[in-house]
């Protein structure tokens, strides 16, 4: 990659993070779109600074060719997109290359979801290991709340002081919202905040400092990774007898969404509790309703019956 195209990436990627305050993972996943785009771009002897529409445009012909998935040629499209604006904007071309490209339509796929049992099984198997109440209290977290794993796994500990009967949380771009906590959830989180409070003394007591998150960690972040949680929620589904390859701690968070939905909750309810800025990305879990709804019709109805 050229040094110009490292310094129009790192300037994009810097005004995104202080402008819009982007989610890591979001700078992270453009960061490495935009880095495959200028080597692809090198590769064809031209650069980000020369490129047209036509390279833009074959370069989304590669991915495909690729076998990349619609999602990811999608975001790449969006990343490129906001780029070419920026320089555009910062003055840096004349033109925007980028501004009349269509990207792939979006196939929709509905999320998958658990039922209630299946719930209750998970949440069982997570008090048999060692950790047991650390485990209990994330996946109660996880259920009662519908937080997407980075907000679970970095919620700093002041949150959970005082038995809150709702949590603080920070999402997206920065976005707070509050949501209720249930009676398990409360239970396990004071229990887990018991033994907490106990390992983070004795760990004081040997010069280490003490941690500002809920669920510490020795590693480099300081608190559990979204890994080592996805690791533990699949180790959770082999203890309960559930396919480990369906389950994931996204799966949780659309569980709460669809039961709630089938609860009687509102839509817009269901989206400030998920955090979504746009009630079309909530209006998923309809669809999802309505599938299980004629599975349920198909499998049980009398005339449904050959």
């Amino acid at each position: 990659m050229t040094p110009q195209a490292m310094r129009w990436i790192t300037t994009f990627l810097e005004a995104q993070a202080a402008e819009l305050d982007a989610a890591a993972n979001t700078q992270t996943a453009y960061a490495r779109d935009l880095k495959d785009f200028a080597g692809w771009l090198e590769a064809r002897d031209t650069d980000m600074a020369d490129a047209a529409r036509a390279d833009i445009e074959a370069y989304l012909v590669f991915c495909d060719a690729q076998g990349l998935a619609v999602a990811t040629r999608a975001r790449r499209l969006s990343a490129i997109r906001q780029l070419y604006r920026f320089a555009y904007e910062e003055g840096w071309r004349g033109d925007n290359p980028a501004l009349q490209i269509r990207g792939p339509g979006r196939a929709q796929r509905l999320p998958a979801t658990l039922t209630h049992d299946e719930v209750d099984r998970l949440l069982a198997a997570a008090g048999t290991g060692r950790d047991k109440l650390r485990d209990t209290c994330l996946m109660q977290l996880l259920y009662a709340t519908g937080m997407r794993v980075s907000e679970l796994v970095s919620l700093p500990v002041a949150a959970a002081r005082g038995d809150p009967r709702m949590l603080l949380i920070r999402g997206k771009g920065g976005k707070e919202r509050m949501v209720p906590l249930s009676p398990p959830a409360r239970v396990a989180l004071r229990d887990w905040l018991a033994e907490r409070d106990a390992a983070e003394a004795r760990a004081e007591a040997a010069g280490k400092r003490a941690s500002a998150f809920l669920f510490p960690s020795r590693g480099k972040c300081g608190h559990l990774t979204r890994m080592r949680f996805h690791g533990l929620v699949k180790a959770f589904a082999l203890r309960a007898g559930m396919d480990p390859g369906r389950v994931s701690p996204h799966t949780l968070r659309h569980a709460f969404a669809t039961h709630l939905l089938a609860g009687g909750a509102d839509l817009r309810a269901i989206q400030t509790l998920l955090g979504h800025a746009d009630l079309s990305t909530t209006e998923i879990y309809t669809h999802v309703l309505d599938a299980r709804l004629r599975a349920l019709v198909l499998d049980h109805h009398p005339l449904a019956r050959d």
